[in-house]
């Protein structure tokens, strides 16, 4: 009987350990399009924001994206923990060829259908059916119902966020944790990728764009302090990918060139990706023509490279084609998206507004209103996950962090088992690798995942009970 009792005292034991991070509250704020040279050790001396963020916590030599290096694929890794594949977001644009429905990134209504979002649970509704409150600022998919969920507040992406959008959501978040709001708060901001598109990573409008956002980063600090929140509040900063430049005139890649557009029964996307569906009875023909065409790659789905993690996606094309780093592919005919964008509800985002006409002198610039030259796209993202300028950031601060810690370069992927870590819930499983993470949380929270109580402990003291 005294040796039940002992096994039944440390299950109990066991049962209601907790992480230290279980009573925290948890920021986190995706920078989109924020390469991970951004903020180099040579720039941060101009950026006070981040190199106080730096000196406080850790940060990652870089952050490699999922593949392919776009928007909506790795929001969803990121808040997963798993590839593209895996949770099935596999691109800004995709099409059903079962329900000939598309997602376009997320401004047409068929982007809110449950066949899009339902292939993993993000974070956010794994904490929302733990009882735990959301709140997120122009999250994209925040206003989607997932699995039968919702956050518990979502103020919904329609326009750019400005940067008095992004202090205001910052300051709106931290309130509501200091209140008992909100247990994790998600914040995106976009103006760094949107500048980054227009003029070009090295641009004065995207360096401004970034002095913003430090701005910003500083206050909230500050801010952090005078709620008297810094014991209690975790605060990770991160980004989905990087970008590269791009130059019109000299790196277009036209596919009428190559394909007839009666060939071709579906195409989605333009840029560094695109997926084609051939006509029935056309995939060899459009296969041979496609590879003879130079600067980009077509891989039939089996053949795309295990290492992109991509392929077994259940919207992954026939034939998917990849550009070279500063190619971009356009389709045939062209479609002059202006009409498209004023009429979308949400409006699509300012970055993914083009023309487009048969003539290469005017081919394709970002709805300025002026069709001239310095209007064109300079930048973009999308390429082989794997090069230098599509790596992305990851920063992170608060009572589970080290201090100025630089830690080895992780990927998208991980970043799910460090944000379950410090909201003190147990990961879903997930492609992430914890033992590139553990080393930038103190001694208690990396082992936190451990001794959290199970139904197999509970089940456990019953059968001790009873037996």
């Amino acid at each position: 009987m005294a040796a039940k009792f002992r096994a039944l005292l440390l299950l109990l034991a066991l049962s209601l350990a907790r992480p230290a991070s279980a009573s925290r509250k948890l920021l986190v704020v995706l920078l989109d399009g924020f390469r991970s040279d951004y903020i180099s050790d040579e720039a941060l001396e101009s950026l006070p924001g981040f190199k106080e963020i730096v000196s406080r916590g850790v940060k990652v030599d870089y952050l490699t994206p999922d593949f392919p290096s776009l928007s909506y694929p790795n929001y969803y890794t990121l808040m997963t923990g798993r590839h593209c594949e895996v949770h099935q977001m596999i691109g800004n644009y995709m099409w059903d060829p079962s329900t000939n429905k598309s997602f376009d990134i997320g401004v047409n209504r068929d982007s809110l259908m449950p066949l899009w979002w339902n292939g993993s649970e993000p974070l956010w509704v794994t904490l929302t059916k733990a009882k735990k409150k959301v709140y997120m600022y122009y999250w994209p998919g925040c206003e989607v119902e997932i699995l039968g969920v919702r956050p518990t507040y979502c103020l919904e992406y329609k326009n750019v966020p400005t940067d008095i959008n992004f202090a205001n959501a910052v300051s709106d978040a931290l309130d509501s944790f200091k209140s008992g709001r909100a247990d994790l708060a998600a914040i995106y901001h976009e103006r760094i990728d949107v500048e980054g598109h227009h003029y070009g990573p090295s641009s004065p409008q995207r360096k401004d764009a970034l002095k913003a956002v430090d701005t910003v980063l500083k206050h909230m600090t500050k801010w952090i302090q005078e709620r008297e929140l810094q014991d209690r509040l975790n605060v990770l900063i991160f980004s989905d990918h990087g970008m590269t430049d791009i130059f019109w005139m000299d790196k277009v890649i036209e596919l009428h060139k190559y394909v007839s557009p009666s060939d071709l029964q579906q195409v989605k996307d333009r840029g560094p990706v695109v997926s084609l569906w051939p006509a029935p009875g056309k995939h060899s023909e459009v296969l041979s023509m496609l590879r003879a065409v130079e600067h980009m790659t077509v891989y039939e789905k089996e053949a795309i490279p295990s290492r992109f993690y991509y392929k077994k996606g259940k919207f992954v094309s026939p034939l998917t084609l990849v550009a070279d780093e500063g190619w971009f592919i356009t389709e045939q005919p062209f479609r002059d998206t202006q009409d498209l964008a004023s009429l979308a509800t949400p409006p699509i985002p300012r970055q993914h507004q083009l023309f487009a006409t048969d003539s290469r002198e005017t081919l394709p610039f970002w709805m300025n209103s002026t069709g001239k030259r310095e209007g064109w796209q300079h930048g973009w993202h999308g390429y082989d996950n794997e090069l230098m300028d599509m790596r992305g950031i990851f920063l992170a601060f608060g009572p589970d962090f080290k201090s100025n810690f630089r830690a080895a370069p992780i990927r998208s992927v991980d970043v799910y088992n460090v944000m379950c870590n410090v909201a003190g819930i147990a990961p879903l499983p997930n492609n992430g690798s914890w033992s590139r993470v553990m080393c930038m949380l103190k001694g208690q929270a990396s082992w936190a995942l451990a001794v959290r109580p199970s139904s197999c402990t509970l089940a456990l003291i019953l059968l001790l009970l009873f037996a």
